[in-house]
């Protein structure tokens, strides 16, 4: 895989995040009512979030710490919530169809599992250091 790739993911998925916000803002706000463009603002601002949390801890790929599974998955978890939490809330704003809101859960899970990850593959690595300046 390619250097930084997931720092590229994350850009890439932060300006679609910025793109998707101004056309609701200038675009949606009224074509929707209220509840939607709710939805649909709560898609953008997760969506934007763990863009930019994507871009930071994916620049920390050529370090040594980024060289674990664990590390490939919390970031690859961030992209998954990002697709099933933010996705299905913009197509849940832009259909109305409510039934696809049984997604946004799954979304929301994989966010706090990436979360998770990324916490043990800090944790582990900070302890590995603390072994290795005492020896």
């Amino acid at each position: 895989m390619q250097k930084y790739f997931w720092a590229w993911v994350g850009c890439v998925l932060a300006f679609l995040s910025v793109l998707l916000g101004a056309f609701g803002a200038h675009f949606l706000k009224a074509r929707l009512n209220a509840e939607m463009f709710a939805i649909f603002e709560t898609g953008v601002n997760y969506h934007q979030y763990h863009a930019l949390a994507m871009v930071a801890v994916g620049s920390l790929e050529a370090r040594e710490i980024a060289q674990t599974k664990l590390f490939r998955v919390g970031l690859g978890l961030l992209l998954v919530g990002i697709v099933l939490f933010s996705g299905s809330l913009y197509v849940l704003a832009f259909t109305g169809v409510k039934e696809l809101g049984v997604v946004t859960p799954v979304g929301g899970a994989a966010f706090l599992a990436s979360w998770v990850c990324l916490a043990l593959v800090f944790l582990l690595h900070g302890r590995a250091e603390a072994r290795q300046s005492v020896t």
